[in-house]
């Protein structure tokens, strides 16, 4: 069995992490792509639900799609997370994070031995990104093939008010929030 792994925090899921899991799916012949939700994530201090609030969300808006799984991890880089699959897929802006030094310590060496244990990454590039830079020696890259419009998808958008890119099922508790979150404004 082929499996991938695509990390991130999904706060929330859109179109676009839809699109580049099944375009991981069909171009790499996977059998299975875990969305993967660190439960305490580099990064992310910002985020609107809590993990199993986003569990739940996320698992019945993948419901009826075959091969998307979401599962969560105790791990924190990328490098941890992928080990055991043999892919990663990876959104321009986290393959950003993936190669900054500031993540690993300031330490270069530190970076360039965890992008080492990588598997293959499947990535969706954007214009003007690490993620349309060539990559580096040793790492393994699979350019996905997703839509253009889906470039400028994201999920600060939809928090935002950008609903139109939300993955997500309606909900009622979301109704009348222009942000989408639940509870009282």
């Amino acid at each position: 069995m082929r499996t991938a792994v695509y990390p991130g925090s999904f706060d929330p899921l859109t179109i676009a992490h839809v699109a580049l899991a099944e375009a991981a799916l069909a171009e790499l012949s996977l059998d299975r792509v875990d969305l993967c939700l660190s439960v305490d994530p580099l990064g992310k201090p910002h985020l609107a639900r809590t993990v199993g609030e986003r569990l739940e969300r996320i698992r019945a808006s993948l419901q009826g799609r075959a091969g998307l799984e979401v599962v969560t991890t105790p791990h924190r880089l990328v490098a941890d997370i992928a080990e055991g699959y043999d892919v990663v897929v990876l959104g321009a802006d986290k393959w950003e994070q993936v190669l900054d030094p500031g993540w690993y310590g300031g330490d270069p060496d530190r970076r360039d031995h965890a992008l080492a244990r990588l598997p293959l990454v499947a990535l969706a590039g954007r214009a003007g990104s690490a993620g349309s830079a060539p990559p580096l020696p040793g790492v393994r890259v699979h350019r996905l093939e997703v839509a253009d419009h889906l470039a400028e998808v994201s999920s600060s958008a939809v928090r935002d008010g950008r609903t139109e890119w939300a993955a997500e099922d309606g909900r009622p508790d979301d109704a009348g929030r222009p942000d989408g979150l639940t509870g009282p404004e």
